[in-house]
């Protein structure tokens, strides 16, 4: 149960990194920009939480909570201002 609750926190904060990239110049619209930012920030959310310590079977505490929420919104707001970077220079050609 406590994975799922982290995986949760992870997709739904990756979806709100993914929605403020989009506000730049590199948006790729509404869904795209929450499903890419999910799938994002369970990427790097898993990653942050096995260089911390924080993986499955652990007690939810601040520190499991608040890794899952900066690691799942900085990757989902990194994938997804990348993913539209590139999308913005193939498009100007």
């Amino acid at each position: 149960m406590e994975m799922l609750i982290s995986l949760l926190v992870q997709i739904i904060s990756g979806a709100v990194g993914g929605n403020i990239a989009g506000m730049t110049r590199q948006s790729l619209g509404t869904g795209l920009n929450t499903f890419l930012g999910g799938v994002g920030g369970l990427v790097l959310g898993q990653i942050v939480a096995a260089l911390t310590g924080t993986t499955s079977g652990q007690a939810l505490d601040v520190a499991a909570v608040g890794s899952n929420i900066v690691g799942g919104g900085v990757g989902g707001l990194v994938l997804t201002w990348v993913v539209g970077f590139i999308k913005q220079k193939l498009a100007a050609k």
